[in-house]
């Protein structure tokens, strides 16, 4: 079966291309590094000619309101127009948890990323999930000399493998036409996570726990970011994640190879 990765250089777009391909699916790698480029057209139709499955995991270069918006309605109506002219069987694509509970522009792009699906008439599924562990570590780097700020508002973290995993298990199942959620094994405060983080990785700013601290440019309240009661939940916690982080790439992979496979369950 030939699936179509778009965004396949992503963090959660690598992952899932080697998930895929273990799996021992034929997957094209859809992104400008290949001259693929989804908000052009350029390559698009031609990847996606014969495929079974697209899923999209693409993003933005930048989050800011108009370059997110612009990146979503034009990438999302390409790919959705190619897909329906190839027959594909089953577009998936990637959101986020709390997307309509946030006001910034990038979650009003992602808003329109999933109204374009569902407005599509293709066989879709859309699964949204809670922030990524590597997202955290990102956000850590940022801040002063001297300290981060970061918001004290609930989280269940994931690592991207994880999500990886679900969305690989979705490509062999029948379009749910339908919203599910993923998250973290645990429930912990995203300055708390930051915080493991920066130890783990030697970065010896101080983390201030702000609640006018802005995620993607939304202030967050208390339990913004956590899923429904329906989420699936993936194993990995942080402890975890940070152990596999600060091994050597050749024990990670051996790692990963010995991981079970995460399974995701229906959104009520």
């Amino acid at each position: 079966m030939k699936i179509v990765v778009v965004g396949a250089t992503g963090r959660v777009g690598s992952r899932l291309v080697g998930a895929l391909r273990q799996r021992g699916y034929d997957v094209v790698e859809a992104s400008p590094t290949f001259g693929i480029d989804a908000v052009t057209g350029v390559g698009l139709g031609a990847a996606i000619d014969g495929a079974s499955v697209v899923i999209d995991v693409s993003n933005p270069p930048s989050p800011e309101n108009s370059d997110a918006l612009q990146f979503f309605a034009k990438a999302g109506g390409n790919i959705l127009t190619r897909a329906r002219a190839a027959g594909v069987r089953h577009h998936i694509a990637l959101s986020i948890i709390g997307v309509y509970r946030l006001a910034s522009g990038y979650f009003r792009a992602k808003q329109l990323q999933e109204q374009l699906i569902r407005a599509s008439e293709l066989p879709h599924t859309i699964l949204r999930s809670t922030q990524l562990f590597e997202f955290v570590r990102d956000v850590v780097q940022d801040g002063t000399a001297r300290e981060i700020p970061i918001s004290p508002a609930f989280v269940q973290p994931i690592a991207a493998e994880d999500v990886a995993s679900a969305l690989a298990d979705l490509a062999a199942d029948e379009p749910r036409n339908a919203l599910l959620e993923i998250a973290g094994a645990e429930r912990l405060r995203l300055s708390e996570v930051a915080a493991e983080v920066a130890t783990a990785f030697e970065d010896g700013r101080r983390i201030v726990a702000d609640v006018r601290a802005r995620y993607f440019g939304a202030v967050l309240e208390e339990r913004s970011l956590l899923p429904g009661p329906n989420a699936r939940i993936a194993t990995r916690g942080l402890s975890d994640w940070l152990r596999d982080s600060l091994q050597p790439a050749w024990a990670r992979t051996s790692n990963n190879l010995r991981c079970s496979e995460t399974t995701i369950t229906p959104e009520a």
